[in-house]
């Protein structure tokens, strides 16, 4: 029963039948029991309420989360509030939705309940604090436009208590809420009227929270359960509240201890530099940090902790190369063998380093207690002391892959070995070979997929990205039909389920072959488990429109009420044109329930179609363009943001640029969108910058650079590489000036790190005596001429127990260019094998690059002159060598 779907209990029996097995009081019991498929528990509770006389406060907790919002409206207030509360009470309150990445879901309470318990709540009129209080957590189905016109201020500040406690608020109502309280004179005067917003604490806005005095935070923050609101908030507000906080603590061990856990992975990275102080090894690990946070107290932590196992992953993950001088040689194995049993999941720097570290007196003969990320680096001849290749590949196959770029000559290497070791002769591969490869199986090109029949296909569903050809080869092998799962025509929502991975990659010939019932039961059964992304689903959706939906002249068969819209599955219903007709027909009542849930409704798997008709729909709502209330719940929109509309938007808080920004628009809009906030004289401060990041902080021209203070540079973390080399150079220096105080400490280098690129040669002749293990990739990527000012000891100090990794590079550039102005002998000092350095007694001569002469004539002329005196030298030379 827990695997049956809603047509197979209809195979089983007609309507009336299944009412009646539905209401047997046995088998009601027995299947409160179980765990039904959503859309079946969905239809065996429509056939327990579908009789008139069926009273609602019969039936079981475990059926009311399947209630349908058609069989409550007939209840009575009381009956109504009831019920509501019993919906509180009993349904599972967790986060669903498929939400921008990086952005709290809508709301916690699933579509269906949602619906349900709004409806229950439009019977109650007077919303007194005593029905507030009484609804508990069924409250979260209060709609926007009764938080605004049906409940007063005072009584919502008289139930806030009990408000604050419920879980799930969507962003539109807890802003309409804090809103009116703040409007009606309550006053955030110290940490207790702060903490009795409780989980309503998402409606307050950055500027308010920045108004308020560090103490008021400080005090709120200490209040358990208020510490524990802090994890749905936006990340903007996020930080907002812990610059307000730090901003009044002195000690970074006094910012660790307060900072809620929720908050901790907001803490800037500079102000996590210990110094002389020391940490609290207890507090440190029970935060949850990331890598650029940890490699901050790395160092700290293991020169004050001798048992490496009791140290947290959070912490052991902060692990670098310029902490290795802190750690005793003969403790790196030690180290890693912990960071095997604590699942810390390193990066490819912090790999190999930590690689070359173990590997200092010989490869380890029990290679299997080592993290399984460290076989990445190593050979099948090296693990020979351990176990045989198979054993080897069975270890990558586990291993996070991910960690060396797909193409990568180590991957492709790594694949021709594992089908070397398990004497694969052609191009077939089976179900054994396949279990041993792993996440290798990703890397299979397209005609092993094709050879291999439908065996690599469930496997194949788990791999994150596939190149060109491996998607045509798994279309192939689909569409012969010629696997374990069949045609697609034969395909139910459970092979579907098993091969989610693969939707992306069918194309329209597969997708209308696939029954629509399958597609539709998916969808509302485990789509939501899927990893595919909105615009992923939009397309799956598309197919479920029927050929007739596509005419121009579409009328509105389907009003769209505020259930509609509280249906995730609303796109299946309309096509464009009638998407069109029914916004327009649209009662006034549901166009201020769209607007207010706006954000919620545009994270529903629309096409880019239903988009547009979405957006033109705003265009007429607000010819005059959009309120600041709607920037920041634009979503999928922004991509059909025009520049023009930008230039008109009062743009006027670091929220709203974040707002925007978080939906990943193009490099043209976003540019437009930074250009706008700093023309109506906003600065780019802390809040502003975090938005920005890594993604488009290339976008900034040199005046908005300029603009940037250094004390708002200090609470970032961005990484500025791929820019020109104009912003690298001054955010360089800003970033100089930032992390000055810290310069002393090891923890300075990781702070400087990112902005290397535009660090002037003499800064980098005094970082190499800092001992700081700089790894290649960062040194190739430095300044050209600031590389080429430095000098083969130099080089040694930068690199340090890197320094081996420069033979690799020396026959590409930059390190090719540096040899040849080195003198062989200084090279031959490093004992790595460098060649191509001058040799005693010679002068390598760098010609300069002269612009095009105007006229060949003359410049044949100007160029013999220029190049005389360096002849001239270049004979002199030779004379006196000879």
């Amino acid at each position: 029963m827990e695997g049956a779907t809603v047509e197979d209990l209809q195979l089983f029996a007609d309507e009336p039948t299944l009412q009646k097995f539905a209401r047997d009081p046995v088998n009601m019991e027995m299947i409160s029991n179980l765990t039904l498929l959503r859309e079946t528990a969905l239809y065996y509770t429509f056939l327990l309420t579908s009789a008139p006389a069926f009273p609602l406060s019969s039936l079981p907790d475990r059926f009311l989360c399947s209630l349908s919002p058609s069989a409550v409206t007939n209840l009575s207030r009381d009956d109504a509030l009831s019920l509501a509360q019993r919906i509180g009470e009993s349904c599972p309150w967790i986060p669903a939705g498929r939400g921008i990445p990086g952005e709290r879901a809508p709301s916690s309470l699933p579509a269906q309940e949602l619906q349900v318990t709004s409806s229950l709540l439009r019977k109650i009129e007077d919303f007194s604090p005593e029905i507030l209080r009484a609804l508990g957590q069924a409250a979260v189905g209060l709609s926007v436009s009764s938080i605004q016109n049906s409940i007063s201020e005072q009584d919502l500040e008289a139930a806030l208590p009990a408000l604050g406690e419920v879980r799930g608020w969507s962003a539109e109502q807890s802003s309409a809420i804090v809103d009116k309280l703040l409007c009606s004179g309550y006053q955030l005067r110290d940490g207790q009227s702060l903490a009795q917003l409780g989980s309503l604490v998402g409606g307050l806005n950055s500027s308010t929270v920045w108004s308020l005095s560090p103490e008021v935070l400080l005090e709120a923050i200490k209040v358990p359960e208020f510490a524990q609101q802090m994890e749905p908030l936006p990340p903007a507000l996020k930080r907002t509240f812990v610059e307000k906080i730090s901003s009044s603590v002195a000690h970074p061990a006094d910012l660790v201890k307060y900072i809620p856990d929720a908050l901790a992975s907001y803490i800037p990275k500079s102000l996590l530099v210990f110094g002389e102080e020391k940490p609290s090894v207890q507090d440190l690990n029970s935060k949850p940090w990331t890598p650029e946070q940890a490699a901050m107290f790395f160092s700290d932590v293991v020169k004050a902790e001798p048992d490496f196992s009791r140290l947290s992953q959070s912490v052991l993950q902060g692990f670098t190369c310029a902490a290795a001088k802190d750690v005793e040689a003969g403790r790196f194995r030690e180290l890693a063998k912990v960071m095997r049993s604590k699942k810390v999941r390193l990066g490819e720097d912090q790999l190999s380093c930590l690689l070359r570290m173990v590997t200092l007196h010989g490869i380890p003969e029990d290679l299997d207690s080592y993290p399984k990320d460290l076989l990445l680096f190593l050979s099948p001849s090296d693990y020979a002391a351990t176990g045989s290749c198979s054993q080897y590949f069975n270890n990558i196959g586990e291993a996070n892959l991910d960690v060396l770029p797909r193409e990568s000559p180590q991957r492709k290497q790594l694949l021709l070995e594992a089908l070397a070791c398990l004497k694969i002769p052609g191009t077939q591969i089976n179900e054994e070979d396949a279990e041993i490869l792993g996440r290798l199986v990703c890397d299979l090109g397209g005609e092993y997929i094709r050879n291999s029949g439908g065996i690599l296909l469930k496997d194949l569903s788990q791999c994150e990205s596939f190149l060109s050809d491996q998607e045509e080869a798994i279309r192939d092998v689909i569409s012969s039909g010629n696997t374990t799962f069949g045609p697609p025509a034969a395909w139910s929502a459970f092979t579907l389920r098993d091969l989610s991975g693969l939707i992306p990659v069918f194309d329209h010939n597969i997708l209308q072959e696939i029954p629509k019932n399958s597609l539709t039961l998916w969808l509302k059964n485990f789509a939501r488990d899927s990893p595919l992304s909105r615009e992923e689903l939009a397309t799956v959706v598309g197919e479920l429109l029927p050929t007739r939906h596509r005419r121009a002249d579409a009328g509105c068969d389907m009003e769209i009420t505020e259930e509609m819209l509280s249906t995730d599955l609303m796109p299946a219903y309309y096509s464009p044109q009638e998407l069109r007709t029914c916004l327009r027909n649209m009662s006034l009542e549901n166009q201020v329930f769209l607007e207010n849930h706006l954000s919620q409704v545009l994270t529903y798997p629309f096409s880019v179609e239903q988009l547009q008709v979405l957006k033109d729909y705003l265009d007429e709502r607000y010819p005059d363009g959009y309120p600041k209330s709607l920037l920041s719940k634009l979503g999928p929109l922004t991509s059909l943001i025009t520049l023009e509309e930008i230039s008109t938007w009062k743009m006027s808080s670091a929220d709203a640029l974040a707002a925007f920004l978080r939906n990943q628009p193009s490099d043209l809009l976003a540019s437009a969108v930074i250009k706008r906030y700093v023309e109506l004289g906003n600065a780019l401060n802390a809040t502003a910058l975090d938005a920005i990041g890594t993604r488009y902080v290339c976008l900034l021209n040199t005046t908005e650079v300029q603009a940037i203070e250094p004390s708002s540079l200090k609470l970032v973390s961005l990484n500025p590489s791929a820019c020109s080399q104009q912003t690298k150079d001054l955010l360089y220096e800003k970033a100089k000036e930032a992390f000055y105080p810290q310069h002393v400490f090891p923890a300075y280098y990781e702070l400087i790190l990112p902005y290397l690129g535009g660090a002037p040669g003499e800064d980098l002749k005094a970082l190499s005596q800092a001992n700081v293990n700089m790894n290649m990739s960062t040194f190739v990527s430095l300044r050209r001429d600031a590389l080429m000012s430095l000098t083969p000891r130099e080089v040694q100090g930068l690199l340090g127990i890197n320094l081996p990794d420069l033979a690799k590079w020396q026959y590409r550039s930059p390190v090719r260019e540096w040899i040849r102005v080195q003198q062989q002998s200084q090279l031959d000092q490093l004992h790595i094998g460098l060649t191509g350095g001058t040799q005693e007694g010679y002068i390598n001569l760098i010609t300069p690059k002269f612009p095009a002469p105007s006229s060949a004539p003359l410049g044949a002329m100007a160029m013999a002159l220029h190049l005389l005196p360096a002849l001239l030298l270049t004979f002199l030379m030779m004379s006196i060598l000879s």
